[in-house]
C-alpha cells in the first residue's frame, strides 16, 4: 500500500506524456501547425498574476504585450496576428504544469512563452521535451535551462550563476570582504542561486559563512536571519522574492544588523523598492540583466521604446526593469517569426532563432543565438537603492570609501 501515491503520480504522468503524443499526431493529421491559422499565431503563456510573485508575472506580461499589440497594429508577422492566451499558476509548479498541459493537448498553441519563474518553468520542461513545442522568453536565469542546451528551450536573459558571479567579483575583489552568506527560497531557484555563488565564492577560495533559508510562499525570514546575523556576514546574497527579502531587510534594521544587502534580478527592483522604504539607510544591490528602462532620442534603442509603448498602451503603468524584459522576449520572439517566414512551422522557428547574429536592440545590447547557444544576452547591470528606488551603480571604489574601508 506504500507504493499506491507513487503508482498514482506516475499514471499522471504518462497520460499527461501521452496527451502530447496525441496533440502531436493530430496537429500532424490535420496537415498544419499547431496554433497557426491563415492569418493567427497563439502563444501560451503560464505565469504568476496572483499571490506572492504576482507583480513580476503582471509586469513581464505588460511589457510583451506593449510590443505585440505595435506589432499587430502594423499588420502581425506575415500577416498574421499574435494572441497570448494566458493562465495563471500563481508561481505554483503543480498548477504550471497543468496550465501547460492544457495548452499543449487542448489548446494546441504554436509555442510557450514569458514563464516567469524557475520552479515553474522547469516542472513544465518534459512536456516541452515531449511535445516539441519551442519555449521562449523565460523570466528566470535557471542553469537547468541553459545546460545542457535544449533545442526547444530559448533563454533571453542572462543566469543567475553570472548575476552572483558578477556580484561575489565586486565584494571580494573591489569592496575587500570576505564574509558573505546566502539567503535563499528552499526550491529549484534558491538552490540555484546558491549554488552559483558558491561557486563563484570557490573561485576566491571562499565559501558563504552562514546559510539561511525560507519556504517560498511565506514570510517566514527570522530564523536565517538569525542564522546569518550570528555569522557576522559583512554581506548577503540573496535569492528570493520581493516580499521576503524586504521583510529580511527591514528586520536586520530593526536589529541594528546592517550589512551589505545584494540581490538577483529575479527580486523585482520596484516593488522590493516600495516594501523596503524610501527612509531606508540599508545598502541594497540588485543585479538586473537589463539596462535602465528609460527613454532616448534612438528609434532603435528597444529600453527607450518599451517606454514609449508602455506609455500608448498601459498609460497607468510604471516602467520596469521586469517590464523591459518581458519587451525583450516579445521583440526576439517577433524576430524569430520573422525569418522563419511565411511556411511557420515550430523546427523553422527555432532553426530561425539560431540565425540570429549580433542582433542589436539598443546601445551595448547585441543578442546571439547558435545551435548550442540557448542564451542571448549575457551582460550583467548593477543598480543600488537611493531614496526609494533602483538607479544604475558603477563606481565601487567610491561606494569603499563610503563604507571607510582600506583604499
Amino acid at each position: 500500500m506504500r507504493n499506491v501515491p507513487l503508482i498514482c503520480i506516475l499514471i499522471c504522468l504518462a497520460l499527461a506524456l501521452g496527451g502530447c503524443d496525441r496533440s502531436r499526431r493530430t496537429a500532424e493529421e490535420k496537415g498544419g501547425t499547431p496554433g497557426v491559422t491563415d492569418d493567427l499565431i497563439t502563444l501560451g503563456s503560464s505565469l504568476t498574476l496572483s499571490g506572492h510573485a504576482g507583480y513580476l508575472g503582471t509586469q513581464t506580461l505588460r511589457g510583451a504585450r506593449a510590443y505585440i499589440r505595435h506589432v499587430n497594429e502594423q499588420g502581425g508577422v506575415h500577416g498574421r496576428k499574435i494572441r497570448i492566451e494566458v493562465e495563471d499558476d500563481s508561481y505554483d509548479p503543480p498548477q504550471c504544469l497543468a496550465n501547460t498541459q492544457r495548452f499543449i493537448v487542448d489548446r494546441d498553441v504554436f509555442a510557450l512563452f514569458c514563464y516567469v519563474g524557475t520552479p515553474t518553468t522547469i516542472k513544465a520542461l518534459p512536456l516541452v521535451e515531449d511535445a516539441r513545442i519551442p519555449l521562449i522568453g523565460m523570466f528566470t536565469g535557471a542553469n537547468a535551462l541553459r545546460q545542457p542546451p535544449n533545442r526547444y528551450v530559448i533563454n533571453i536573459r542572462a543566469s543567475y550563476y553570472q548575476e552572483t558571479m558578477a556580484a561575489v567579483r565586486h565584494m571580494v575583489e573591489d569592496l575587500g570582504l570576505t564574509k558573505i552568506a546566502v539567503f535563499y527560497q528552499y526550491d529549484a531557484y534558491g538552490f540555484d542561486g546558491l549554488i552559483g555563488t558558491e561557486l563563484a565564492l570557490k573561485r576566491f577560495e571562499l565559501e558563504p559563512v552562514a546559510r539561511g533559508s525560507y519556504i517560498r510562499g511565506t514570510l517566514d525570514v527570522q530564523d536565517g536571519l538569525d542564522r546569518i546575523r550570528r555569522s557576522g556576514a559583512e554581506a548577503i546574497v540573496m535569492i528570493g522574492t520581493y516580499g521576503a527579502c524586504a521583510r529580511f531587510i527591514n528586520l536586520s534594521e530593526e536589529e541594528g544588523y546592517n550589512p551589505i544587502f545584494y540581490t538577483v534580478s529575479f527580486v523585482g527592483a520596484e516593488e522590493l523598492a516600495w516594501r523596503v522604504g524610501r527612509a531606508s539607510p540599508a545598502h541594497v544591490f540588485m543585479s538586473q540583466v537589463v539596462p535602465q528602462p528609460e527613454e532616448s532620442d534612438d528609434k532603435n534603442d528597444s529600453a527607450s521604446n518599451y517606454v514609449k509603448l508602455l506609455r500608448r498602451y498601459y498609460p497607468d503603468d510604471t516602467p520596469s526593469f521586469v517590464g523591459l524584459e518581458g519587451f525583450l522576449n516579445a521583440e526576439i520572439l517577433v524576430e524569430g517569426l520573422r525569418r522563419a517566414g511565411r511556411d511557420l512551422t515550430r523546427e523553422g522557428f527555432i532553426r530561425a532563432i539560431e540565425s540570429i547574429k549580433d542582433f542589436k536592440l539598443g546601445p551595448n545590447l547585441t543578442i546571439t543565438y547558435g545551435p548550442y547557444d540557448r542564451q542571448g544576452l549575457d551582460a550583467i547591470h548593477f543598480t543600488k537603492l537611493y531614496d526609494g528606488k533602483f538607479i544604475p551603480f558603477t563606481d565601487w571604489a567610491e561606494f569603499k570609501r563610503e563604507l571607510g574601508g582600506p583604499q
